[in-house]
């Protein structure tokens, strides 16, 4: 869920090895018709009020439930990355409330491990911590596709390339699902922007929508089998997103099949008509929405053109003032064709709710709470997540290690409650600062120097680089763990919001004076290792080419500071790929190169994707601009040597197998990246694009052959004149590699 309104209002190893269900059909939604016949018996008890009922939120996270016929509420909870603290109504004010529980990697740490096994055991974590707070929906996952390298909510999604979101997204709603709770992907879409994001009217070609923006929602639909989908704030092509007949009904509904519930994103509802006809089936937050705005739209009660009176309503009523329940009851008694639109929508919910065993005399899988084996998931996703951007020799660090100076302000503080509606109350919170004492306990001598404060437009402070320079003159080893940093409380967005739902970030540099500290203290002390949190890219150009070691740990979870220590000396090699390029600047970013970045100035604000298809590595690939850390880079402590490469086509597909030898003298695991280019097209298409990936573990002098498939759609491209896909007859080059710039192997096939 994306609104941030209710805090106004209110205020295991065994698991990590678990596999993906296997699919039984290409289209998984079958599984939410398999009651229909009880769907359409309970339909048939209901008088039109009831109907009507159902398909609007009661409080700030409930909706619906019929007592007469035992139908519950629908509860939903946020947990893109844990499950949020209570919230509305059932927020009580109670500090000690027990709603702590296990604060997992952001989704973009997640995305870092390339291993959608390890989508399924975060998938897990979430959806039994669901069922022991009794939720029947979690609002994740967050897939839109990183664009726009300031969006502040990039620490929520997962990549900039739509196979590598496709492939992470299904394990992740199957492990939430496999515990009788249904995930919600979201935002459906073309959100990818919060600022702005209530008012932007985003253009984008036919072929930018299907090769970029919505195959990972297709896969959640057809290969994830998802119950639910969220709509976004924005417009798309003049119509909002939550009430676009384009997206719901033809394409989400019509093409792909999907038969479970589109909710609305809180108050993005707008049009009582549009959201009846065109595919919204539950309407949420508006009513909280405008009460935080504190808007009085009784002069449009209608809910056609204007707002529903969210204000002078009494309290007896105050729930109902949506554009989905007064008004629309009015207009079905008005009009008699709109009732089988309801029913549609009304039997969408009940068919989650079978799903989910609220309905139906099924038991509710029981759940569990921030166990061991969910921390030792946190732990996992982790250690795989965090990538070794540089190393020249200084990593891993010996143990043996006499003094070690940790600096900045990042090595001490909780981001667990940060971010916006992913924020989650952790039941603990490891420090990067906590996680190297854990690792070295007493042998090692460890100071700590805080090296900058957080706080809005803060630059350099030359008081505290002073003792961060000290510190790391007096070391043999210096720790800088710096980079960006979750906004927390709303109200404070202004001093410190960078990776926050609601804002964007103000640019890409270092904030907080970080530049400057850094390079004060690899002047003192070479054998430094800068360690960056954040949600996204980081302009680093500055002080990179003196660093010897960098490392990217997103936001790493409860587990994250032991995780970073298990990295920084080798307990673990690292094995996380960046699933998004980090540009030199940020004017190199396609979005701001090509695009339009954040709106074009009028009413309605209007973004055009100039950048079309050419997004992240596809536009510095083709356009041979130079990233500063290419997609699909990670570094390891040992190497890893690819031959034997065979491409063996079929009629439509081909079939990829390489050899790969771990030849270095350390365990570990390599990422390999399967690129398909189009020799010769009738379009323009990119240098390469991500077609196929496998992570392998090896030990050393170990070697297995890797095979992944590729199929028709590897080699397909959508023709915009004959509006399908197309596979035009050619040479293909199968390029095979470490990362998009780093292709060690190179093969092709004819088609």
């Amino acid at each position: 869920m994306s609104a941030f309104y209710f805090t106004l209002v209110a205020n295991s190893p065994a698991a990590a090895q678990q596999k993906p269900a296997p699919t039984a059909m290409a289209n998984k939604q079958a599984a939410l018709t398999a009651n229909e016949a009880k769907v359409d018996a309970l339909l048939k008890q209901m008088t039109l009020e009831e109907k009507v009922k159902m398909i609007h939120a009661n409080s700030a996270f409930a909706a619906g439930g019929i007592p007469r016929l035992g139908i519950p509420e629908l509860m939903t909870s946020d947990g893109p990355h844990g499950v949020r603290p209570e919230q509305g109504r059932d927020w009580k004010g109670v500090k000690d409330a027990n709603d702590a529980g296990s604060y997992m990697p952001t989704n973009n740490a997640l995305a870092s491990t390339w291993n959608p096994e390890l989508g399924y055991a975060f998938g897990t974590v979430l959806g039994s911590e669901a069922n022991a707070r009794g939720k029947d929906i979690i609002l994740g996952p967050g897939i839109n596709i990183m664009r726009a390298p300031l969006n502040g909510r990039n620490f929520e999604y997962l990549s900039e390339d739509p196979f590598l979101v496709s492939k992470m997204v299904v394990g992740y709603i199957q492990g939430i699902q496999s515990q009788g709770v249904s995930a919600c992907v979201k935002h459906y879409a073309a959100n990818n922007q919060e600022v702005h994001r209530d008012d932007i009217d985003v253009e984008m070609s036919e072929r930018a929508l299907r090769e970029i923006y919505l195959p990972g929602f297709k896969a959640a639909v057809q290969q994830g089998g998802v119950y639910s989908l969220m709509g976004s704030y924005n417009k798309f092509r003049g119509t909002y997103a939550t009430e676009n007949a384009y997206l719901m009904n033809d394409i989400l509904k019509g093409e792909w099949g999907f038969k479970g519930l589109v909710m609305s994103d809180w108050g993005s509802v707008h049009n009582t008509q549009n959201a009846l006809r065109n595919g919204t089936d539950l309407e949420m937050g508006t009513d909280l929405v405008l009460m935080s705005k504190g808007i009085d739209q009784s002069a449009t009660a209608s809910g056609e053109t204007g707002q529903p009176d969210l204000v002078n309503g009494s309290s007896k009523d105050l729930y109902e003032r949506f554009f989905l329940a007064n008004t629309a009851l009015e207009a079905i008694k008005k009009d008699a064709t709109l009732v089988p639109l309801l029913d549609d929508k009304v039997r969408r919910i009940l068919r989650v709710m079978f799903a989910t065993h609220m309905l139906g005399g099924t038991k509710r899988q029981p759940g569990a709470y921030n166990t061991k084996e969910h921390q030792a998931t946190a732990l996992k996703v982790a250690e795989e997540g965090i990538v070794l951007l540089k190393n020249d020799g200084i990593l891993p660090l010996k143990k043996s290690v006499k003094t070690i100076a940790v600096i900045g302000e990042n090595a001490t503080r909780a981001n667990s409650m940060g971010g916006g509606s992913g924020q989650v109350k952790a039941k603990y919170e490891i420090s990067a600062l906590q996680g190297l004492k854990n690792e070295l306990g007493s042998n090692t001598a460890i100071t700590y120097a805080q090296g900058y404060k957080i706080a809005r437009g803060q630059q350099a402070d030359a008081q505290l680089i002073a003792e961060a320079v000290a510190a790391a003159k007096a070391a043999d080893v210096a720790i800088v763990v710096g980079g960006s940093i979750h906004g927390y409380d709303y109200s404070k967005w202004s001093d410190n919001a960078y990776d926050a739902e609601g804002v964007d970030k103000p640019d890409l540099k270092m904030p907080f004076g970080q530049d400057e500290l850094i390079k004060a203290v690899l002047a003192a002390n070479p054998n430094t290792v800068v360690v960056l949190l954040g949600g996204g890219p980081i302009e680093v150009s500055a002080w990179a080419g003196q660093a010897k070691g960098i490392v990217e740990a997103w936001y790493p979870g409860m587990e994250g500071g032991n995780a970073l220590a298990h990295i920084l000396f080798g307990d673990v090699n690292p094995s996380g790929k960046l699933p998004v390029t980090f540009p030199v600047k940020l004017e190199d970013a396609p979005a701001h190169k090509l695009g339009e970045y954040p709106s074009t100035p009028g009413n309605p604000l209007k973004q055009t994707y100039k950048d079309d298809i050419w997004v992240g590595y596809r536009y510095y690939d083709t356009y041979n601009v130079a990233p500063q850390f290419a997609f699909g880079h990670g570094l390891s402590y040992t190497t890893f040597k690819y031959d034997n490469l065979s491409v063996t086509p079929g009629t439509k597909s081909a079939t990829v197998k390489v050899r790969v030898t771990n030849s270095g003298k350390t365990a570990g695991a390599e990422v390999v990246q399967v690129y398909v280019h189009d020799d010769q097209a009738s379009v323009k298409r990119p240098e390469k694009e991500l077609k196929g990936f496998q992570k392998v573990f090896l030990k050393p002098g170990e070697s297995k052959t890797v095979t992944v498939a590729l199929d028709s759609e590897a080699f397909q491209f959508y023709n915009e004149a004959q509006k399908k896909w197309v596979l035009e007859p050619g040479k293909f080059d199968v390029l095979v590699g470490s990362s998009s710039r780093d292709i060690r192997l190179k093969g092709n096939v004819t088609l």
